[in-house]
């Protein structure tokens, strides 16, 4: 009988121990990950009681996945909750000349929701099954704000709190709120609009909403704050946000230093760079979650001097790490493994499509070699404990990102029985060099069956990828409407090729 078709009525696997055996499983010992060669995992209820060889007592069940790899699930701090957005401007540039900012006349006409609430919950749970697919079992959202017309709402993270209690995976979840956004003016400069009376509102529903929501389905669904993106917030949002996120001690997130564009207009208003705007916010706590730190002083994208990183990782503060699309705009950390030997905590984001943290892994650590100039700079281990070890900690949840007696039963497997795996000397080497989202057969949550042999029950992909596109197709047709100059699509959206007319029949 297929392990899904064994839960009962909540979900939970039928009553007794389960042993998973495979060639190879991710442990946990003496504070760092471990490789138990065919080894066993052994969970009941929602958390691991056993992991080794040998297992000496009784168990109801027992699954061998053979050639394949057990570890914990991946933990996902900026976690694609969209559609994929990335390819509308993955060769279409300048963003400001391409729809990515608002014109002012788009502005002053009055910004429309470019998605219904049908469409928005459907793309929160379409997004969530993509990351259970890529083994993501911890995830944090985010969806751009391009296309609303302010900041997200409590009824459609109502909404995705239920996708994510009916799929099974783990979030923390809190609508995006802001208090401003830039603009392309007439004359195709940049500025800024700010309203703190709405940016504040969207702050009080977002409070409310984490107040209602913290510990729904069985825990698995947790609060946090998210102001967008640190040039849309004003001193007095920040500062009541992090003292919100104090009170309630649960996570607050805010996207920073990520473009030159964001670093200048912050260093312009204020007087400083961004990390130290946050300093004197009294902001950055090890609660502070930061996206994407790839432009700090002394980088080669800032030539200004500072102590940007510094400031970061004396406050407790995380590195949200997304090197796959920070590298499609041609940016990276500088570097990975220099944040780590300063002791930045750094956790992984996935935040573009397609949402494979392998595949995040793998672009990350090349980026890394490249920006030191050498293979030594970085290993596979390192990357995934950011993955695991680093999000769990940056979240502080010694019971995620790890496979341990007493920690929650969050499990992946990933087949390596295909040939296009090639020849393993290592499970994680292996997984870093030929391994792909798509070796992930099996997703357990909580001690749940999410996904069994690549299928997630209750989830039509076929059906559910015909419906993303059509939505899609409606999005970009409604590009020109908030695109500086209001060119047609087939101007914003450049094509590859010469698209020759169809010959008169």
């Amino acid at each position: 009988m297929r392990a899904a078709e064994e839960q009962n009525a909540s979900g939970r696997a039928a009553p007794g121990p389960i042993l998973l055996t495979a060639r190879w499983v991710v442990g946990h010992e003496n504070g760092r990950h471990c490789l138990y060669e065919n080894g066993e995992v052994v969970f009941d209820g929602d958390r691991i009681i056993y992991v080794g060889h040998g297992y000496p007592g009784p168990v109801a069940r027992r699954h061998d996945y053979g050639r394949a790899v057990i570890g914990p699930g991946f933990v996902d701090l900026d976690a694609l909750s969209d559609l994929d957005t990335t390819i509308l401007g993955f060769d279409n540039s300048p963003a400001w000349q391409k729809g990515r900012i608002w014109p002012e006349t788009y502005m002053k006409q009055g910004p429309y929701e470019m998605y219904t609430a049908a469409e928005l919950a459907f793309q929160k749970r379409y997004a969530f099954a993509q990351l259970i697919r890529n083994g993501i079992t911890t995830a944090l959202p985010i969806a751009s704000l391009f296309y609303r017309v302010w900041g997200e709402t409590r009824e459609e993270f109502l909404s995705a709190a239920n996708a994510a209690g009916e799929l099974g995976l783990r979030v923390y979840l809190g609508p995006a709120y802001r208090s401003g956004h830039t603009y392309v003016d007439a004359d195709g400069k940049i500025r800024c609009h700010y309203d703190e009376a709405r940016g504040m509102a969207g702050l009080a529903q977002a409070i409310a909403f984490c107040d209602e929501i913290e510990g729904r389905h069985d825990g698995r669904v947790r609060a946090m704050l998210s102001p967008d993106r640190i040039e849309t917030c004003t001193p007095g949002l920040l500062r009541t946000s992090a003292a919100a996120a104090r009170e309630r001690d649960i996570p607050i997130r805010l996207h920073c230093c990520q473009s030159r564009l964001e670093y200048d207009l912050v260093l312009e208003q204020h007087g400083m760079s961004p990390p130290e705007w946050l300093q004197s916010l009294d902001f950055l706590s090890e609660r502070a979650l930061l996206p994407h730190g790839t432009y700090v002083s002394g980088s080669r994208h800032i030539d200004r001097p500072g102590r940007d990183m510094e400031i970061i990782r004396d406050a407790g503060a995380s590195i949200v790490h997304c090197p796959l699309v920070s590298g499609r705009h041609g940016a990276t950390l500088e570097s990975f493994a220099r944040y780590r030997k300063m002791g930045v905590n750094i956790g992984m984001g996935t935040d573009t499509w397609p949402p494979d943290m392998v595949l995040n892994m793998q672009v990350g650590m090349m980026l890394c070699r490249v920006a030191e100039g050498s293979t030594e700079a970085v290993r596979s281990e390192d990357y995934y404990d950011a993955a695991t070890i680093g999000g769990a900690d940056a979240l502080g949840r010694p019971d995620l990102g790890r496979l341990a007696v007493g920690a929650k039963a969050d499990i992946v497997v990933f087949d390596f029985s295909h040939d296009r795996n090639g020849q393993m000397i290592d499970p994680i080497q292996t997984l870093m060099v030929s391994g792909s989202g798509r070796d992930v057969s099996q997703v357990i949550i909580d001690g749940r069956f999410v996904m069994v042999d690549g299928h997630i029950p209750g989830f039509d992909a076929r059906l559910a990828q015909s419906q993303a596109q059509a939505q899609f197709d409606g999005l970009a047709a409604r590009y020109p409407d908030r695109t500086w100059g209001h060119p047609p699509a087939d101007q914003i959206f450049s094509s590859s090729y010469p698209r020759p007319a169809r010959s008169p029949t």
